[in-house]
């Protein structure tokens, strides 16, 4: 059976962050991210976790920064574990190759950059939270031919998951905790300034145009997806993760009809699950069966194996 891992610690290390997925270390010039297996559904971290999911989000990360770093810089320094290890030795860590089984395939050095404040979300299709909202206008809306949904005018008539006109550009605020909340990219420019917004929007649609060609070639549509952008001595860079099952909806062209929901390459086995349970939606969350961690976990190397052309290698 495929060990899970929960979570990282290493000895001497301090974790500079721990987030809903990753553990990330400061290396005093550099950041170690380590995607760990963690799982979480309706902003609840649950029990146990999913096999492979780290090493398919750092694996696929990494295969999309290569892919798109003639539209922006990233902050990829190496995701060699051996590299790794020798800088971890560098920071003073006893035994870093102690630490190689939880590192491997799942970790990337990183360039410390200054996050810009919102996520930069590009919608292709109308889907999500983005959907929710839109049927609310439209209801309100008495007969209108178009809604405005976040400052981008829409038609009136579109249906859930239909194909939006063109790709827009809708970001959305960086929550502590719950949810984040859509938002407009004339309010996102007051945030974080109108120059820089106005370049985000630009290399966020590049981005997700290419992915969006690139994908359909291997039979899948990215509905939707976020990027986090930093600035690093003046000039823009993409961090963290990049077009992952965590981070876009992926949906299959052989199955995709407009007016209802799709069938998404990520968590939604569990989603579905939780839903039939009498569960507050609070922590702590259920232990989920194995069937339904051997699915999610099968969804999340199937998107790396449609995309990537090639099985997710073992560690």
């Amino acid at each position: 059976m495929i060990s899970v891992v929960r979570s990282t610690d290493i000895e001497g290390l301090p974790k500079h962050t721990t987030g809903k997925v990753r553990d990330v270390y400061d290396l005093g010039d550099t950041l170690l991210l380590v995607a760990s297996d963690r799982l979480s559904a309706f902003d609840v971290v649950l029990p146990g976790g999913i096999p492979d999911k780290g090493r398919v989000l750092t694996q696929l990360s990494l295969f999309w920064f290569d892919m798109t770093r003639d539209i922006v810089e990233n902050h990829v320094i190496t995701a060699d574990v051996d590299e790794i290890a020798r800088r971890l030795a560098s920071a003073g860590v006893p035994r870093p190759e102690a630490y190689r089984e939880q590192l491997e395939g799942r970790s990337i050095l990183g360039k410390k950059a200054k996050p810009v404040p919102i996520e930069c979300v590009v919608r292709g299709y109308l889907s999500g939270s983005a959907w929710k909202e839109y049927r609310a206008l439209v209801a309100s809306s008495s007969g209108a031919a178009a809604v405005d949904l976040h400052g981008v005018e829409l038609p009136a008539a579109l249906a859930e998951s239909d194909r939006l006109p063109r790709p827009v550009f809708m970001p959305a605020t960086k929550e502590s905790s719950g949810h984040d909340i859509n938002i407009s990219a004339d309010r996102a420019r007051k945030i974080a300034g109108k120059d820089l917004v106005d370049e985000l929007e630009r290399l966020s649609l590049a981005i997700y145009n290419k992915a969006s060609d690139y994908a359909r070639s291997r039979g899948l549509i990215i509905s939707d997806t976020k990027f986090e952008f930093g600035t690093r001595n003046g000039s823009i860079i993409l961090i963290d993760e990049i077009l992952t099952p965590d981070s876009s909806r992926f949906w299959a062209v052989a199955d995709y009809e407009p007016g209802r929901p799709q069938a998404a390459f990520d968590k939604q086995f569990v989603r579905d699950y939780l839903e039939t349970l009498d569960w507050d939606k609070t922590y702590p969350g259920p232990v989920l069966p194995e069937e339904i961690v051997e699915k999610t976990s099968e969804r999340y190397r199937e998107a790396y194996r449609r995309l990537v052309g090639k099985e997710l290698a073992r560690a």
